[in-house]
């Protein structure tokens, strides 16, 4: 079922089915969300839970001798989410553990998402809760596509992405075959530098992942209008961009919570990188920001 949220600067769309956005605009009615296309990427904004990005083999060993097996980003994005609350400028869902779910994920949780519309902002809350006697390790993340050009007659290289502050920003390898990655190559994409310049080129493989950002907002903007998004993450230590390799006109900016499994790393899942680890019963909440401009 979809869902609403409108003001006097925007208007956002919601689908239970998987609990994301599945539109962003402006009140000039520009589309800034990616609308799905199968030709390049057929997803708009998925919720990466409990993973982000993929385990080797699809698997891990988890918690006491258990295992968990999963698809690239978790199996959230696939799932009915419930509204549990709906507001004058905010929607909330719920997912909750399912037998369906235990079989991938061994686990009792709750995964509530609260949106939030003040203005040209929308703030999307990840709130976590275990509702296990034993500690819960998971990893969550936002996948939202935006339309790359934003406008007629442009072209996907008129946009730039800029950091909040200089960056040094050498990516590791991202292997599509496997959705692993070698942190052992890596390609430098930023020397000092707060402007990147965007070209299909940076995806003819696969994702740039920042791994070692200070900057905890970025934004995807056409310098010449002006008119882009921003997304600002400051609980999340991973931030992704990706396109599609054959030149598909959206980008993603991604925050994420930790990233694919490692060339250096265990099939443990605790030990993934970022890791989050969840006392018994108790939440956490993680936020991001996404503004138009």
């Amino acid at each position: 079922m979809q869902y609403l949220l409108e003001n006097a600067e925007a208007v956002v769309r919601f689908d239970t089915k998987g609990g994301g956005i599945i539109s962003i605009k402006d009140t000039d009615g520009l589309e800034y969300l990616w609308q799905g296309d199968a030709a390049y990427w057929s997803g708009q904004a998925p919720v990466m839970f409990p993973i982000c990005g993929s385990l080797r083999n699809k698997t891990a060993t988890i918690g006491n001798g258990m295992t968990c097996s999963m698809e690239r980003h978790g199996f959230a994005k696939k799932m009915e989410f419930t509204l549990i609350e709906k507001t004058e400028d905010s929607i909330t869902f719920s997912l909750k553990s399912s037998e369906d779910s235990k079989t991938m994920f061994p686990y009792d949780f709750e995964l509530r998402i609260k949106y939030l519309l003040k203005g040209k902002t929308i703030t999307t809350s990840y709130t976590v809760l275990n509702l296990n006697s034993v500690p819960m390790p998971y990893f969550v993340g936002g996948h939202p596509g935006f339309n790359c050009p934003l406008l007629d007659g442009e072209t996907f290289e008129d946009y730039i992405v800029q950091f909040e502050k200089p960056e040094t920003a050498l990516c590791p390898e991202s292997i599509p075959s496997t959705g692993l990655v070698n942190v052992d190559n890596r390609l430098q994409v930023l020397d000092n530098e707060s402007v990147l310049p965007l070209k299909h080129s940076y995806f003819d493989v696969d994702a740039l992942i920042f791994d070692s950002l200070i900057s905890r907002s970025a934004k995807m903007v056409n310098p010449a209008t002006g008119k882009g998004i921003q997304v600002d993450f400051p609980g999340f230590d991973y931030f992704i961009l990706w396109s599609s390799s054959n030149n598909g006109p959206f980008i993603a900016l991604e925050p994420w919570t930790g990233i694919s499994t490692c060339n250096d790393e265990s099939d443990v899942f605790e030990e993934k990188r970022g890791v989050k680890i969840l006392p018994p019963n108790e939440s956490e909440t993680l936020a991001f920001d996404i503004t138009i401009l």
